[in-house]
């Protein structure tokens, strides 16, 4: 694992025992250590405003007849403005982000325990520091979730917004392609093309700007989890595209209609099936350089 994902975890408070001792060998571990126990330290003081007032008043005074000593407290005073700032800048703005590549899932606990599953090549962002007062956050991908009963919680994608108080749904944001389905709970979507709010069952569908109508989801979950990918009537171009997720793989289908419809599936976990499952209802040939298949006509 590199240093930044090694800080990150750190970070996030989720390095395994291996990690750890990792972590501990990295050439700023002292350095870093040093600003956590700073940051967890930090805490402002009560003030009494009107004490505080008449004090400074004093040591004005005291000093305005001496500016070396008015020069050398106005410059703790700066070092002190400047630490506690950069103090408050870090913990109000730093975000936590977590990655997945091709062939990857992750899971994901937020810290109100609410559960994520990250399908691959996504990311999903959100500020721990925050999150009591705001459960919102950011996804770019795919995206299960379980969400802990409590405030409003806000999925964010570049093509609209989920927002749920407690329930368990999959929301997939990938270029022009936008689909959010609810497995437990309401779930209500806003986007620019359409507001609606989804039962169990529902799903939402946008592809290429176009709201499309679907037929009603029987699975209790979504079928990536279980390391498959089901497609209805879905345009062939975006089962091409899953694929290439999936296997981290690139796909050559020049001569293929990348519209047209296609229905079936095919496993995550062994490619030369998957390679069947998405050619032969088609009645495509392939063939394999490398990391690169070429999709043809027979």
């Amino acid at each position: 694992m590199n240093r930044e994902d090694l800080i990150q975890k750190w970070l996030d408070h989720n390095l395994n025992p291996t990690e750890l001792e990792a972590f501990k060998q990295l050439e700023d571990y002292t350095s870093l250590t040093k600003l956590d126990q700073g940051l967890a330290g930090f805490k402002a003081d009560t003030v009494n405003e009107d004490e505080a007032y008449k004090h400074v008043l004093k040591s004005i005074d005291s000093i305005k007849k001496n500016p070396k000593k008015l020069y050398a407290t106005l410059s703790k005073i700066a070092a002190v403005l400047v630490i506690a700032f950069g103090i408050y800048f870090y913990t109000t703005t730093h975000d936590t982000t977590n990655n997945t590549i091709a062939s990857q899932q992750k899971s994901i606990v937020l810290p109100d325990a609410s559960q994520v599953e990250l399908n691959a090549m996504s990311t999903l962002t959100f500020n721990r520091s925050n999150w009591n007062d705001s459960r919102s956050l950011t996804l770019n991908g795919e995206a299960y979730f379980k969400v802990a009963k409590g405030k409003k919680f806000d999925v964010n994608t570049n093509l609209g917004t989920v927002t749920v108080l407690g329930t368990q749904f999959n929301v997939k944001q990938r270029h022009n392609y936008f689909e959010v389905t609810c497995y437990e709970g309401q779930v209500a979507v806003n986007s620019n093309i359409k507001q609606i709010t989804l039962l169990p069952g529902d799903t939402f569908l946008i592809i290429d700007g176009k709201y499309i109508v679907t037929e009603k989801e029987s699975l209790s979950h979504p079928s990536w989890l279980d390391h498959k990918s089901i497609f209805k009537s879905m345009p062939y171009r975006e089962v091409i595209a899953e694929f290439e997720r999936q296997y981290n793989v690139s796909i050559e289908f020049d001569a293929i209609n990348g519209s047209q419809n296609f229905t079936g599936s095919f496993t995550h976990n062994d490619i030369e099936i998957a390679l069947k499952s998405i050619t032969l209802p088609l009645q495509l040939k392939y063939s394999k350089t490398d990391n690169i298949i070429r999709l043809e006509r027979e």
